[in-house]
């Protein structure tokens, strides 16, 4: 754990990617590989249809597991969404929420965001919030203005003490799955101004406990040199996640945590 005290947490999002078994067996590889004396979280978010058979696989273990989305509301005339409770029933304890590929794909709006954020909160589900820019914004000097918008989009009309499981994940747009990667240095900007934002809104105490997850081409030849950044506290995994070795080399870092 960091001399900030604050937990890291290395998730896996595997996308759209393997079936049923091919992601249990994926996680069974994880569990069986993992230090028993390992301080901080772990985190898996498979597709929607092989959750129970990774819930099967991770029962009694430290690993969490997440769904990638979730609706917002509990149940109705939603074709192909999956609500809270129905996540939860398969296992899940966190959501991703807000995946760039959400927004842009899907086209989810800040407004999506935010109600999908309420209803994981109220549903006891720790909601991962993904907020990240584009190259275009990033190059147009915009990236600070969309991590403000989106975080206010985000959080609007929570309290401070709903918001206290929250994770949130930077993750700029440009280095996702592109094998670029923000320089530590960036990565470690952006997160300074992520937590200055989070104390305007919720206050210091409030910014100093957060936990914020750096995701973007994250790899096992990287990942120490993000985790030594002070405002680094974990990282959303894609490709890299897909791979046993690799990912369990991503999980077991070798950064110096003395923050």
């Amino acid at each position: 754990m960091a001399a900030n005290n604050r937990t890291p947490m290395i998730a896996g999002n595997w996308k759209m990617h393997m079936t049923a078994k091919e992601a249990a067996d994926l996680a069974a590889a994880m569990r069986a590989g993992l230090d028993p004396d390992l301080k901080h979280e772990v985190l898996l978010a498979p597709t929607f249809t092989a959750l129970h058979a990774v819930n099967a696989v991770l029962g009694g273990s430290r690993i969490f597991l997440s769904s990638q989305d979730v609706a917002w509301e509990e149940k109705g005339a939603f074709t192909g969404a999956v609500s809270p409770s129905q996540i939860k029933d398969a296992g899940c304890t966190h959501a991703i929420i807000g995946h760039s590929e959400r927004r842009k794909v899907f086209l989810e709006t800040d407004e999506v965001v935010n109600k999908k954020m309420k209803a994981a909160i109220k549903a006891n589900i720790v909601p991962v919030l993904c907020i990240g820019e584009t190259l275009e914004e990033r190059e147009s000097q915009k990236t600070y203005r969309v991590l403000e918008t989106q975080l206010t989009g985000a959080f609007a009309g929570i309290t401070a003490e709903e918001a206290a499981k929250v994770v949130i994940a930077y993750e700029p747009v440009w280095a996702i799955g592109t094998g670029k990667t923000a320089t530590p240095d960036q990565a470690q900007d952006a997160h300074v101004f992520v937590r200055k934002q989070m104390e305007r809104i919720y206050g210091k105490g409030y910014a100093d406990a957060v936990r914020i997850l750096y995701g973007g081409s994250v790899k096992a030849d990287n990942i120490d040199e993000l985790m030594a950044q002070g405002d680094i506290d974990g990282a959303l995994v894609g490709g890299e996640s897909l791979k046993a070795d690799k990912f369990l080399r991503v999980i077991h870092f070798q950064a110096v945590l003395s923050k």
